[in-house]
């Protein structure tokens, strides 16, 4: 069965580091010791005690660990997201600036 997404309003900005976007922030020891994800795009924080840090979001299903050049969706729920550079006007038309 072929299907199309029913249209959903939501908010898209492009990650900042600072701006507090993010939900958390897991040591990047653990990311790389504990995930089975690939960390090599991974946005990465040097805090001032030399830890280093990668952001998160909570989403449905857990932390999605924030890459370079990743956009945050929050939907009108409250349910967030994370989208790529290289997907994030395919799936979202922007309504205004």
């Amino acid at each position: 069965m072929k299907c199309k997404r029913v249209e959903l309003i939501a908010d898209v900005e492009k990650y900042e580091i600072g701006k507090g976007m993010e939900d958390g922030f897991e040591p990047w020891f653990d990311v790389v010791t504990k995930a089975w994800i690939v960390t090599d795009f991974l946005v990465k924080v040097e805090r001032e005690d030399g830890t280093i840090v990668c952001p998160y979001i909570m989403g449905k299903r857990g932390r999605i660990f924030i890459g370079e050049n990743d956009y945050i969706i929050k939907e009108e729920d409250g349910t967030k997201h994370v989208c790529g550079e290289n997907k994030i006007w395919k799936r979202y038309l922007k309504l205004d600036d």
